[in-house]
């Protein structure tokens, strides 16, 4: 099943996706075609978001580290998410803010020291982010500040929810980037350096994850930068395709 949050008729709805992805069936059981919908980011108000850095192994190699350093561990605001056809503002020193497609894992149960061999039993589904960067603002890869990664609309979202058990093997999964429909960005989940299981016996050793916290799992190699008026696509197998456009951010 494919789960989708949408804005319909002044209220914040949870819908089903059906007919091939066409349309979306609310609770009520009235549809609507899947076009004429305000998508919203598919995740819980409140939930915490991890998200990963370095978790890569081409993209470790493409800046230059060694894989035997730990992948990077940093929390995102509800702030940054936006949802499928959202706009993302590119500050006018942004010259350098370029797309990162992620898998998503998605939460679905209390887990506090799972184990790996436990870990995907703890996920309730995924979905797909365009975790933006901007390197004019990066520190250094190990504090990601809040001018790079926490930023307003800078986290697309979506377009749904895929269930876990429609997902059986988070590990075999193609992603790809384009913008404008030209490749910028292409890998596959095989490649990273701790997987989704290993994410979450790693989280949950020191703190208790809660249904619909989510865990943005990193990005494979491929750095473009982009301009306002961009249309970038992050696209994983098994999932969809997460559509966002770029806008130049408007001055205070």
């Amino acid at each position: 099943m494919k789960r989708a949050r949408i804005y319909h008729k002044g209220a914040t709805v949870w819908a089903e996706v059906i007919d091939g992805d066409q349309t979306l069936k609310l609770v009520s059981g009235e549809t609507l075609p899947a076009s004429d919908a305000h998508w919203l980011p598919p995740t819980t108000p409140g939930a915490a978001i991890f998200a990963l850095g370095l978790n890569y192994a081409d993209h470790r190699k493409e800046l230059g580290f060694q894989t035997k350093e730990p992948p990077l561990v940093f929390l995102k605001g509800h702030n940054t998410l936006t949802g499928h056809q959202g706009a993302t503002p590119r500050p006018a020193d942004g010259n350098q803010m370029h797309p990162e497609c992620e898998l998503v894992a998605i939460i679905g149960k209390p887990a506090r020291k799972v184990s790996v061999a436990d870990a995907l039993d703890y996920v309730s589904g995924y979905t797909v982010t365009c975790d933006y960067a901007i390197r004019e603002y990066l520190e250094n890869y190990y504090r990601p500040n809040l001018r790079v990664k926490n930023r307003d609309a800078t986290t697309p979202l979506g377009p749904w929810i895929v269930d876990a058990a429609d997902l059986p093997d988070p590990q075999s999964l193609s992603l790809r980037t384009t913008v404008n429909g030209v490749i910028v960005q292409e890998g596959s989940t095989r490649d990273m350096v701790l997987d989704v299981a290993g994410l979450i016996a790693y989280l949950s050793e020191t703190q208790t994850l809660l249904p619909g916290d989510m865990i943005m799992t990193g990005t494979p190699q491929g750095v473009h930068f982009c301009n306002p008026g961009d249309e970038v696509v992050c696209e994983i197998e098994g999932i969809g395709r997460l559509v966002n456009h770029l806008m130049a951010e408007p001055v205070a």
